[in-house]
């Protein structure tokens, strides 16, 4: 195939009359991912091309096998480099420092882009004729699988190689955005939060690739493959895929849920429960008195804890990634969702910081660098530091969120 016929091919998979990709309909087996719809539908986009795959655990179909051994399974298709993420190929790393490794399958290098822009990592792309990406994105701006997409995106973008983001769907749903928004994207050798979107940002990873590679001026030959069936209402428990969790410390779809809310409190001296099987459903710390805090939650209206249950409990984090109080039992609130339609995580959160800091002033702590990042600025931080009404922390997100709500407009794909 000529370099003509490929661009001509991708063009027709990347827009639709609209200039975008157009979904397919939803099948009667349920949603299909976009390494499915590559396969069944798109094929020549791969086909008789040296092909690298930047994916983990979670690149899989609907019946779980591996996008790597379907791939290597079809017709004149020859996978010469894998990629990975944080947390690994397998998905099951916690650590900064993750090397480089070997598919024990398929006998294939894996590049470990956790490592950073490191020389052999950048070398492998010269032996690639087009770049798959397949990562579960979990739908909260702190999470760092768009930044790798984009960081190869970046380094393929000068040798015109194309890119192909096998989309899948946002587990929590592609219709709500909520929390405060970056206006401006972060330094982009920073994984975490660095676009400029809002807190939960209601897009999948192809959606955001679609973004980046405009408004960061990338340039990239980018192709989304839509996942077939998905709509923006679905949250993952109606798509009938299997639930793979995306990072070791989100082991379901009620911990995604709340993630996009309680990862703030990542930024502080409370553990999220990493080390538990409770991750991000829980908060707390030894000297947290609970009972004090929800009494001040539950006092501040219906509209502050709206879709959402908070209740006491305990917890003692074992062997946890973030070393808060490793074998230390803990006193702490359990979140669960009653109704995903009212809730909302970021709102959630940040009351519950206000009241943790009021009702322990000289316990609690914020790891100031570290939670800017996650709030975008120090804004937030200064906020509650000062006291701020929510109210008025509410009312400081809007205009930000509703600029973005018009931008992400123009990117999305279902």
């Amino acid at each position: 195939m000529s370099a003509n016929h490929l661009t001509l091919g991708l063009l027709v998979v990347a827009v639709g009359a609209c200039g975008r990709p157009a979904p397919a309909p939803a099948p009667a087996g349920g949603v299909r991912p976009g390494i499915e719809v590559l396969l069944a539908d798109s094929a020549h986009l791969v086909r008789g091309r040296r092909v690298g795959l930047l994916t983990n655990h979670t690149g899989v179909d609907r019946l779980g096998r591996r996008d790597l051994d379907l791939l290597r399974a079809a017709p004149d298709v020859r996978v010469v480099a894998l990629f990975s993420p944080e947390h690994g190929f397998r998905g099951t790393a916690d650590r900064p420092d993750l090397p480089d490794d070997v598919d024990s399958v398929s006998g294939l290098p894996i590049y470990s882009l956790y490592t950073g822009a490191r020389a052999p990592n950048l070398r492998a792309l010269d032996s690639v004729d087009v770049l798959l990406v397949d990562l579960q994105d979990v739908g909260a701006r702190y999470y760092t699988h768009a930044w790798y997409a984009v960081f190869l995106m970046r380094a393929l973008a000068p040798r015109g190689t194309p890119v192909v983001i096998l989309d899948r769907p946002n587990p929590v749903g592609g219709s709500q955005v909520q929390g405060n928004t970056r206006t401006v994207a972060a330094p982009q050798t920073q994984p975490v939060g660095f676009l400029p979107v809002a807190m939960r940002h209601g897009m999948t990873l192809g959606e955001l690739a679609w973004l980046a590679n405009d408004v960061l001026g990338i340039g990239a030959r980018l192709v989304v493959v839509p996942a077939a069936g998905w709509r923006r209402t679905m949250y993952y428990d109606e798509t009938g895929l299997p639930w793979v969790r995306p990072s070791p410390n989100l082991p379901d779809l009620e911990s995604a849920i709340h993630y996009a809310g309680l990862c703030l409190f990542e930024g502080t001296n409370l553990s999220v429960g990493r080390g538990t099987d409770r991750a991000f459903r829980l908060v707390g710390a030894p000297w947290l008195d609970p009972d004090t805090v929800l009494a001040a939650l539950h006092g501040g209206g219906p509209s502050v804890t709206a879709g959402v249950d908070m209740r006491a409990t305990r917890f003692t984090p074992r062997a946890p990634g973030d070393g808060k109080y490793g074998g230390v039992p803990v006193r702490g609130i359990e979140l669960r969702v009653t109704d995903r339609a009212r809730y909302d995580p970021p709102r959630v959160a940040v009351a519950l910081l206000d009241a943790i800091r009021a009702a322990h002033p000289d316990s609690f702590a914020f790891r100031r660098e570290w939670f800017d990042l996650l709030a975008a600025d120090g804004g937030l931080r200064r906020a509650l530091e000062a006291a701020a009404s929510l109210d008025s922390v509410w009312e400081a997100w809007r205009a930000a969120r509703e600029r973005f709500n018009e931008r992400r407009a123009k990117y999305l794909l279902y």
